[in-house]
Protein backbone atom coordinates (compact mmCIF):
# COMPACT_ATOMS: atom_id res chain seq x y z
CA UNK A 1 0.00 0.00 0.00
CA UNK A 2 2.82 2.29 0.87
CA UNK A 3 4.43 1.56 -2.47
CA UNK A 4 1.13 2.49 -4.23
CA UNK A 5 0.94 5.74 -2.33
CA UNK A 6 4.54 6.48 -3.11
CA UNK A 7 3.86 5.83 -6.77
CA UNK A 8 0.86 8.17 -6.75
CA UNK A 9 2.82 10.86 -4.99
CA UNK A 10 5.50 10.61 -7.62
CA UNK A 11 3.03 11.93 -10.25
CA UNK A 12 2.08 15.56 -10.43
CA UNK A 13 -0.72 16.66 -8.05
CA UNK A 14 -3.29 17.05 -10.77
CA UNK A 15 -2.92 13.45 -12.04
CA UNK A 16 -2.91 12.13 -8.48
CA UNK A 17 -6.24 13.77 -7.73
CA UNK A 18 -7.80 12.35 -10.91
CA UNK A 19 -6.67 8.86 -10.06
CA UNK A 20 -8.10 9.08 -6.55
CA UNK A 21 -11.44 10.23 -7.87
CA UNK A 22 -11.51 7.33 -10.35
CA UNK A 23 -10.78 4.76 -7.66
CA UNK A 24 -13.49 6.13 -5.38
CA UNK A 25 -16.07 6.06 -8.23
CA UNK A 26 -15.19 2.46 -8.98
CA UNK A 27 -15.63 1.47 -5.35
CA UNK A 28 -19.06 3.14 -5.18
CA UNK A 29 -20.22 1.40 -8.35
CA UNK A 30 -19.21 -2.02 -7.02
CA UNK A 31 -21.00 -1.42 -3.71
CA UNK A 32 -24.18 -0.39 -5.55
CA UNK A 33 -24.22 -3.61 -7.60
CA UNK A 34 -23.69 -5.70 -4.48
CA UNK A 35 -26.50 -4.09 -2.51
CA UNK A 36 -29.03 -4.35 -5.40
CA UNK A 37 -28.30 -8.06 -5.79
CA UNK A 38 -28.91 -8.72 -2.12
CA UNK A 39 -32.24 -6.88 -2.09
CA UNK A 40 -33.62 -8.66 -5.23
CA UNK A 41 -32.90 -12.08 -3.74
CA UNK A 42 -34.73 -11.23 -0.58
CA UNK A 43 -37.93 -10.13 -2.40
CA UNK A 44 -38.02 -13.38 -4.37
CA UNK A 45 -37.95 -15.41 -1.19
CA UNK A 46 -40.82 -13.51 0.52
CA UNK A 47 -43.28 -13.58 -2.37
CA UNK A 48 -45.80 -16.37 -1.74
CA UNK A 49 -48.83 -17.41 -3.77
CA UNK A 50 -52.10 -17.47 -1.89
CA UNK A 51 -53.85 -20.88 -2.42
CA UNK A 52 -57.14 -20.96 -4.23
CA UNK A 53 -60.09 -20.88 -1.85
CA UNK A 54 -62.47 -23.77 -2.43
CA UNK A 55 -66.25 -23.15 -2.40
CA UNK A 56 -68.17 -25.46 -0.09
CA UNK A 57 -71.44 -27.16 -0.99
CA UNK A 58 -73.31 -24.96 1.53
CA UNK A 59 -72.05 -21.77 -0.10
CA UNK A 60 -73.00 -23.11 -3.53
CA UNK A 61 -76.62 -23.73 -2.36
CA UNK A 62 -76.86 -20.21 -0.99
CA UNK A 63 -75.72 -18.74 -4.29
CA UNK A 64 -78.37 -20.76 -6.17
CA UNK A 65 -81.20 -19.67 -3.78
CA UNK A 66 -80.44 -15.95 -3.91
CA UNK A 67 -83.51 -13.91 -4.80
CA UNK A 68 -83.22 -12.22 -8.19
CA UNK A 69 -83.51 -8.45 -8.30
CA UNK A 70 -87.04 -7.10 -8.95
CA UNK A 71 -87.88 -6.34 -12.55
CA UNK A 72 -87.64 -2.75 -13.68
CA UNK A 73 -90.99 -1.31 -14.78
CA UNK A 74 -91.42 0.90 -17.86
CA UNK A 75 -92.84 3.75 -15.71
CA UNK A 76 -89.74 3.72 -13.56
CA UNK A 77 -87.58 4.04 -16.66
CA UNK A 78 -89.62 7.04 -17.88
CA UNK A 79 -89.38 8.71 -14.42
CA UNK A 80 -85.67 8.19 -14.46
CA UNK A 81 -85.36 9.93 -17.83
CA UNK A 82 -87.54 12.86 -16.71
CA UNK A 83 -85.37 13.43 -13.66
CA UNK A 84 -82.09 13.05 -15.40
CA UNK A 85 -81.65 16.64 -16.57
CA UNK A 86 -80.76 17.33 -20.27
CA UNK A 87 -82.40 15.25 -22.98
CA UNK A 88 -80.15 12.76 -24.60
CA UNK A 89 -80.78 12.19 -28.35
CA UNK A 90 -81.98 8.73 -28.90
CA UNK A 91 -80.14 6.62 -31.38
CA UNK A 92 -82.54 4.50 -33.32
CA UNK A 93 -81.02 1.42 -34.72
CA UNK A 94 -83.00 0.20 -37.66
CA UNK A 95 -82.80 -3.45 -38.00
CA UNK A 96 -82.53 -4.48 -41.62
CA UNK A 97 -85.03 -7.11 -42.49
CA UNK A 98 -83.66 -9.56 -44.91
CA UNK A 99 -86.26 -10.91 -47.24
CA UNK A 100 -85.52 -13.98 -49.16
CA UNK A 101 -85.99 -13.57 -52.91
CA UNK A 102 -88.17 -16.23 -54.41
CA UNK A 103 -86.11 -18.89 -56.06
CA UNK A 104 -86.96 -19.11 -59.73
CA UNK A 105 -88.27 -22.43 -60.66
CA UNK A 106 -86.01 -24.26 -63.06
CA UNK A 107 -88.10 -25.54 -65.89
CA UNK A 108 -87.67 -29.16 -66.65
CA UNK A 109 -85.29 -29.97 -69.47
CA UNK A 110 -87.16 -30.56 -72.69
CA UNK A 111 -87.11 -34.01 -73.98
CA UNK A 112 -84.54 -34.54 -76.64
CA UNK A 113 -86.14 -35.14 -79.98
CA UNK A 114 -84.03 -37.34 -82.14
CA UNK A 115 -84.48 -36.18 -85.68
CA UNK A 116 -84.13 -38.69 -88.37
CA UNK A 117 -81.20 -37.76 -90.58
CA UNK A 118 -82.14 -38.08 -94.18
CA UNK A 119 -79.11 -38.43 -96.36
CA UNK A 120 -79.25 -36.20 -99.40
CA UNK A 121 -78.57 -37.97 -102.63
CA UNK A 122 -75.14 -37.36 -104.03
CA UNK A 123 -75.11 -34.79 -106.81
CA UNK A 124 -75.19 -36.26 -110.22
CA UNK A 125 -71.88 -36.17 -112.01
CA UNK A 126 -71.49 -33.22 -114.32
CA UNK A 127 -72.39 -34.01 -117.84
CA UNK A 128 -69.48 -33.97 -120.22
CA UNK A 129 -69.14 -30.76 -122.16
CA UNK A 130 -70.71 -31.03 -125.58
CA UNK A 131 -68.99 -30.11 -128.81
CA UNK A 132 -71.37 -27.18 -129.30
CA UNK A 133 -70.80 -25.78 -125.79
CA UNK A 134 -67.05 -26.10 -126.18
CA UNK A 135 -67.17 -24.41 -129.56
CA UNK A 136 -69.44 -21.74 -128.21
CA UNK A 137 -67.03 -20.99 -125.41
CA UNK A 138 -64.18 -20.69 -127.90
CA UNK A 139 -66.19 -18.46 -130.25
CA UNK A 140 -67.64 -16.25 -127.50
CA UNK A 141 -65.62 -13.17 -128.49
CA UNK A 142 -66.58 -13.48 -132.15
CA UNK A 143 -70.20 -14.05 -131.22
CA UNK A 144 -70.29 -11.04 -128.89
CA UNK A 145 -68.54 -8.78 -131.40
CA UNK A 146 -70.77 -9.73 -134.29
CA UNK A 147 -74.22 -10.28 -132.81
CA UNK A 148 -73.87 -7.65 -130.13
CA UNK A 149 -73.83 -5.11 -132.95
CA UNK A 150 -76.56 -6.80 -134.97
CA UNK A 151 -78.93 -6.87 -132.00
CA UNK A 152 -78.58 -3.13 -131.65
CA UNK A 153 -79.03 -2.52 -135.35
CA UNK A 154 -82.20 -4.56 -135.79
CA UNK A 155 -83.84 -3.44 -132.55
CA UNK A 156 -85.26 -0.38 -134.32
CA UNK A 157 -88.89 -0.16 -135.28
CA UNK A 158 -88.07 0.51 -138.92
CA UNK A 159 -85.43 -1.16 -141.10
CA UNK A 160 -84.27 1.19 -143.83
CA UNK A 161 -81.23 1.81 -146.02
CA UNK A 162 -79.24 3.14 -143.06
CA UNK A 163 -79.96 -0.06 -141.16
CA UNK A 164 -78.53 -2.19 -143.95
CA UNK A 165 -75.47 0.06 -144.16
CA UNK A 166 -74.78 -0.57 -140.48
CA UNK A 167 -75.42 -4.28 -141.02
CA UNK A 168 -72.76 -4.29 -143.71
CA UNK A 169 -70.32 -2.39 -141.50
CA UNK A 170 -70.75 -4.85 -138.60
CA UNK A 171 -69.95 -7.83 -140.85
CA UNK A 172 -66.83 -6.16 -142.25
CA UNK A 173 -65.60 -5.26 -138.75
CA UNK A 174 -65.87 -8.98 -137.84
CA UNK A 175 -63.44 -9.71 -140.72
CA UNK A 176 -65.96 -11.51 -142.86
CA UNK A 177 -64.45 -9.52 -145.72
CA UNK A 178 -65.81 -6.90 -148.09
CA UNK A 179 -66.65 -9.25 -150.97
CA UNK A 180 -68.36 -11.82 -148.77
CA UNK A 181 -70.24 -9.11 -146.88
CA UNK A 182 -71.61 -7.59 -150.06
CA UNK A 183 -72.90 -11.00 -151.16
CA UNK A 184 -74.60 -11.57 -147.81
CA UNK A 185 -76.23 -8.12 -147.82
CA UNK A 186 -77.53 -8.54 -151.34
CA UNK A 187 -79.14 -11.88 -150.60
CA UNK A 188 -80.66 -10.98 -147.21
CA UNK A 189 -81.81 -7.42 -147.94
CA UNK A 190 -83.41 -8.64 -151.19
CA UNK A 191 -85.65 -11.02 -149.28
CA UNK A 192 -87.69 -8.08 -147.85
CA UNK A 193 -87.37 -9.27 -144.26
CA UNK A 194 -88.27 -6.87 -141.44
CA UNK A 195 -88.27 -9.09 -138.35
CA UNK A 196 -84.85 -9.20 -136.59
CA UNK A 197 -85.09 -12.93 -135.79
CA UNK A 198 -85.92 -13.70 -139.43
CA UNK A 199 -82.94 -11.66 -140.61
CA UNK A 200 -80.66 -13.60 -138.24
CA UNK A 201 -82.07 -16.88 -139.49
CA UNK A 202 -81.40 -15.85 -143.06
CA UNK A 203 -77.83 -14.79 -142.20
CA UNK A 204 -77.23 -18.10 -140.45
CA UNK A 205 -78.46 -20.06 -143.45
CA UNK A 206 -76.25 -18.17 -145.90
CA UNK A 207 -73.11 -18.52 -143.73
CA UNK A 208 -73.75 -22.25 -143.38
CA UNK A 209 -73.92 -22.60 -147.16
CA UNK A 210 -70.54 -20.90 -147.55
CA UNK A 211 -68.84 -22.98 -144.85
CA UNK A 212 -70.37 -26.22 -146.04
CA UNK A 213 -68.53 -25.79 -149.35
CA UNK A 214 -65.24 -25.46 -147.43
CA UNK A 215 -65.81 -28.39 -145.13
CA UNK A 216 -63.32 -31.25 -145.48
CA UNK A 217 -61.39 -33.56 -143.18
CA UNK A 218 -58.13 -35.43 -143.56
CA UNK A 219 -58.36 -38.07 -146.24
CA UNK A 220 -57.74 -41.67 -145.29
CA UNK A 221 -54.15 -42.84 -145.28
CA UNK A 222 -53.49 -44.14 -148.78
CA UNK A 223 -49.79 -44.84 -148.33
CA UNK A 224 -47.43 -45.98 -145.62
CA UNK A 225 -46.20 -43.63 -144.54
CA UNK A 226 -48.72 -40.95 -145.39
CA UNK A 227 -46.83 -37.65 -145.53
CA UNK A 228 -48.24 -34.39 -144.17
CA UNK A 229 -46.36 -31.15 -144.82
CA UNK A 230 -47.15 -28.18 -142.53
CA UNK A 231 -46.39 -24.56 -143.46
CA UNK A 232 -47.10 -21.12 -141.97
CA UNK A 233 -45.46 -17.91 -140.82
CA UNK A 234 -43.82 -17.55 -137.42
CA UNK A 235 -46.16 -17.03 -134.47
CA UNK A 236 -49.32 -18.61 -135.85
CA UNK A 237 -49.08 -21.68 -133.60
CA UNK A 238 -47.58 -24.06 -136.14
CA UNK A 239 -45.42 -26.04 -133.70
CA UNK A 240 -48.30 -26.44 -131.24
CA UNK A 241 -50.63 -27.51 -134.04
CA UNK A 242 -48.19 -30.22 -135.15
CA UNK A 243 -48.00 -31.54 -131.58
CA UNK A 244 -51.79 -31.67 -131.31
CA UNK A 245 -52.13 -33.36 -134.70
CA UNK A 246 -49.60 -35.99 -133.68
CA UNK A 247 -51.50 -36.58 -130.43
CA UNK A 248 -54.80 -36.98 -132.29
CA UNK A 249 -53.51 -39.56 -134.75
CA UNK A 250 -51.61 -41.49 -132.07
CA UNK A 251 -54.86 -41.79 -130.08
CA UNK A 252 -56.49 -43.15 -133.22
CA UNK A 253 -53.96 -46.00 -133.14
CA UNK A 254 -51.42 -44.73 -135.67
CA UNK A 255 -47.65 -44.67 -135.38
CA UNK A 256 -46.51 -41.10 -135.97
CA UNK A 257 -43.14 -39.49 -136.68
CA UNK A 258 -42.43 -35.76 -136.54
CA UNK A 259 -39.58 -34.28 -138.60
CA UNK A 260 -38.10 -30.90 -137.64
CA UNK A 261 -37.21 -29.44 -141.04
CA UNK A 262 -37.23 -25.88 -139.63
CA UNK A 263 -33.45 -25.78 -139.27
CA UNK A 264 -33.23 -21.98 -139.25
CA UNK A 265 -34.28 -21.71 -135.60
CA UNK A 266 -32.74 -23.94 -132.93
CA UNK A 267 -35.60 -23.08 -130.58
CA UNK A 268 -38.11 -24.45 -133.09
CA UNK A 269 -36.32 -27.82 -133.11
CA UNK A 270 -36.27 -27.96 -129.30
CA UNK A 271 -39.95 -27.04 -128.98
CA UNK A 272 -40.99 -29.68 -131.48
CA UNK A 273 -38.89 -32.30 -129.69
CA UNK A 274 -40.63 -31.47 -126.41
CA UNK A 275 -44.01 -31.91 -128.07
CA UNK A 276 -42.94 -35.25 -129.55
CA UNK A 277 -41.88 -36.51 -126.14
CA UNK A 278 -45.15 -35.29 -124.62
CA UNK A 279 -47.44 -37.07 -127.08
CA UNK A 280 -45.19 -40.10 -127.62
CA UNK A 281 -44.29 -39.77 -131.29
CA UNK A 282 -41.04 -40.63 -133.09
CA UNK A 283 -38.83 -37.64 -133.78
CA UNK A 284 -36.10 -36.85 -136.26
CA UNK A 285 -34.09 -33.67 -136.60
CA UNK A 286 -31.00 -32.21 -138.24
CA UNK A 287 -28.38 -29.89 -136.82
CA UNK A 288 -29.27 -26.17 -136.71
CA UNK A 289 -28.55 -24.55 -140.07
CA UNK A 290 -28.67 -27.82 -142.01
CA UNK A 291 -30.46 -28.12 -145.36
CA UNK A 292 -34.20 -28.51 -144.62
CA UNK A 293 -34.62 -30.73 -147.69
CA UNK A 294 -31.95 -33.09 -146.35
CA UNK A 295 -33.88 -33.43 -143.09
CA UNK A 296 -37.06 -34.19 -145.06
CA UNK A 297 -35.18 -36.86 -147.04
CA UNK A 298 -33.80 -38.49 -143.88
CA UNK A 299 -37.27 -38.43 -142.33
CA UNK A 300 -38.75 -40.34 -145.27
CA UNK A 301 -36.06 -43.00 -145.07
CA UNK A 302 -36.45 -43.38 -141.31
CA UNK A 303 -40.25 -43.53 -141.44
CA UNK A 304 -40.15 -46.27 -144.05
CA UNK A 305 -37.66 -48.28 -142.02
CA UNK A 306 -39.68 -47.97 -138.80
CA UNK A 307 -43.08 -48.73 -140.28
CA UNK A 308 -44.51 -45.27 -139.55
CA UNK A 309 -48.13 -44.62 -140.51
CA UNK A 310 -47.99 -40.83 -140.61
CA UNK A 311 -44.97 -38.57 -141.18
CA UNK A 312 -45.53 -34.89 -140.26
CA UNK A 313 -42.89 -32.57 -141.69
CA UNK A 314 -42.48 -29.17 -140.07
CA UNK A 315 -41.13 -26.36 -142.24
CA UNK A 316 -39.52 -23.06 -141.42
CA UNK A 317 -41.84 -20.23 -140.51
CA UNK A 318 -41.40 -17.64 -143.20
CA UNK A 319 -43.11 -14.57 -144.51
CA UNK A 320 -45.23 -15.18 -147.54
CA UNK A 321 -43.62 -12.13 -149.20
CA UNK A 322 -40.10 -13.66 -149.22
CA UNK A 323 -39.64 -15.32 -152.61
CA UNK A 324 -36.44 -17.21 -151.78
CA UNK A 325 -37.97 -18.71 -148.65
CA UNK A 326 -41.06 -19.78 -150.54
CA UNK A 327 -38.74 -21.47 -153.06
CA UNK A 328 -37.29 -23.52 -150.20
CA UNK A 329 -40.76 -24.86 -149.46
CA UNK A 330 -41.16 -25.90 -153.09
CA UNK A 331 -37.86 -27.79 -152.89
CA UNK A 332 -38.95 -29.73 -149.77
CA UNK A 333 -42.18 -30.66 -151.50
CA UNK A 334 -40.28 -31.95 -154.55
CA UNK A 335 -37.97 -34.11 -152.39
CA UNK A 336 -40.93 -35.66 -150.58
CA UNK A 337 -42.70 -36.38 -153.89
CA UNK A 338 -39.58 -37.95 -155.34
CA UNK A 339 -39.10 -40.36 -152.43
CA UNK A 340 -42.78 -41.32 -151.99
CA UNK A 341 -45.11 -41.16 -154.94
CA UNK A 342 -47.90 -38.54 -154.72
CA UNK A 343 -46.50 -37.14 -151.48
CA UNK A 344 -46.97 -35.00 -149.59
CA UNK A 345 -50.48 -36.30 -149.35
CA UNK A 346 -51.59 -33.33 -147.26
CA UNK A 347 -50.20 -29.77 -147.39
CA UNK A 348 -51.64 -27.79 -144.51
CA UNK A 349 -51.21 -24.10 -143.78
CA UNK A 350 -51.67 -22.83 -140.24
CA UNK A 351 -53.36 -19.43 -140.02
CA UNK A 352 -53.84 -17.22 -136.99
CA UNK A 353 -57.44 -15.99 -136.72
CA UNK A 354 -56.35 -12.91 -134.77
CA UNK A 355 -54.61 -11.53 -137.88
CA UNK A 356 -57.96 -11.13 -139.65
CA UNK A 357 -57.77 -10.35 -143.37
CA UNK A 358 -53.99 -10.78 -143.33
CA UNK A 359 -54.60 -14.51 -142.88
CA UNK A 360 -56.46 -14.52 -146.20
CA UNK A 361 -53.46 -12.98 -147.95
CA UNK A 362 -51.09 -15.51 -146.38
CA UNK A 363 -53.24 -18.40 -147.58
CA UNK A 364 -53.32 -17.03 -151.12
CA UNK A 365 -49.51 -16.67 -151.29
CA UNK A 366 -48.76 -20.12 -149.84
CA UNK A 367 -51.36 -21.70 -152.09
CA UNK A 368 -49.65 -20.31 -155.17
CA UNK A 369 -46.28 -21.78 -154.04
CA UNK A 370 -47.11 -25.23 -152.67
CA UNK A 371 -50.73 -25.91 -153.60
CA UNK A 372 -52.38 -26.03 -150.19
CA UNK A 373 -54.85 -28.85 -149.56
CA UNK A 374 -56.25 -27.65 -146.25
CA UNK A 375 -56.30 -24.87 -143.65
CA UNK A 376 -55.85 -25.03 -139.88
CA UNK A 377 -57.29 -21.89 -138.29
CA UNK A 378 -55.94 -21.33 -134.76
CA UNK A 379 -56.63 -18.96 -131.85
CA UNK A 380 -60.34 -18.57 -132.54
CA UNK A 381 -60.86 -18.39 -128.77
CA UNK A 382 -58.73 -15.25 -128.44
CA UNK A 383 -60.25 -12.95 -131.03
CA UNK A 384 -63.45 -11.25 -132.16
CA UNK A 385 -62.26 -11.71 -135.75
CA UNK A 386 -63.43 -15.29 -136.11
CA UNK A 387 -65.51 -14.22 -139.11
CA UNK A 388 -62.34 -14.52 -141.17
CA UNK A 389 -63.10 -18.23 -141.58
CA UNK A 390 -66.16 -17.25 -143.65
CA UNK A 391 -64.03 -15.02 -145.89
CA UNK A 392 -61.42 -17.80 -146.32
CA UNK A 393 -64.08 -20.33 -147.23
CA UNK A 394 -65.77 -17.95 -149.66
CA UNK A 395 -62.75 -16.43 -151.39
CA UNK A 396 -60.15 -19.22 -151.46
CA UNK A 397 -62.20 -22.35 -151.97
CA UNK A 398 -59.69 -24.21 -149.75
CA UNK A 399 -61.08 -26.70 -147.23
CA UNK A 400 -60.86 -25.73 -143.55
CA UNK A 401 -59.77 -28.99 -141.95
CA UNK A 402 -59.07 -28.04 -138.32
CA UNK A 403 -59.84 -25.16 -135.98
CA UNK A 404 -58.14 -24.30 -132.69
CA UNK A 405 -60.42 -23.05 -129.90
CA UNK A 406 -58.15 -23.37 -126.86
CA UNK A 407 -54.81 -24.48 -125.48
CA UNK A 408 -55.72 -28.04 -124.46
CA UNK A 409 -54.80 -30.98 -126.66
CA UNK A 410 -58.45 -31.69 -127.43
CA UNK A 411 -59.08 -28.07 -128.42
CA UNK A 412 -57.82 -28.75 -131.94
CA UNK A 413 -60.99 -29.98 -133.63
CA UNK A 414 -61.92 -31.17 -137.07
CA UNK A 415 -63.95 -28.43 -138.69
CA UNK A 416 -67.66 -29.15 -138.89
CA UNK A 417 -69.66 -26.38 -140.59
CA UNK A 418 -72.98 -27.15 -138.86
CA UNK A 419 -71.44 -27.31 -135.38
CA UNK A 420 -69.50 -24.13 -136.03
CA UNK A 421 -72.58 -22.18 -137.17
CA UNK A 422 -74.72 -23.51 -134.31
CA UNK A 423 -72.12 -22.36 -131.79
CA UNK A 424 -71.71 -19.00 -133.53
CA UNK A 425 -75.44 -18.25 -133.50
CA UNK A 426 -76.17 -19.66 -130.02
CA UNK A 427 -78.23 -17.43 -127.71
CA UNK A 428 -78.35 -18.30 -124.02
CA UNK A 429 -79.17 -22.00 -123.76
CA UNK A 430 -80.75 -22.07 -127.19
CA UNK A 431 -79.68 -21.40 -130.76
CA UNK A 432 -81.07 -19.33 -133.58
CA UNK A 433 -82.97 -21.72 -135.83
Amino acid sequence: MNSLLNTINSYPAVYADIFVVFVLALILYLLTLFISKILSGKDAETVETEPDKQISATDLEEIKTEVPPPPVEADDIQDAFKSSGPVVRETVVTEEILTEEPIAEIPPEPEQVVEEVVEEPAPAPAEPETVISRLRKGLSKTQTGLFGKLDGIFSRSEIDQETWDEFEESLISSDIGVNTTMKLREVISGSNLNDPSEIKDALKEEILKILKNAEGGISEFKAKPTVMMVAGVNGVGKTTTIGKLANKFIKDGNKVMVAAADTFRAAAIEQLEVWSQRVGSDFIKGSPGADPSAVAFDAVQASQARGIDLLIVDTAGRLHTKTNLMDELKKIKRILGREISDSPHEVLIVLDATTGQNAVQQAKSFNEAIDISGIVLTKLDGTAKGGVIIAIADELNIPVKYIGIGEALEDLREFNAEEFVEALFAEGDSTVH
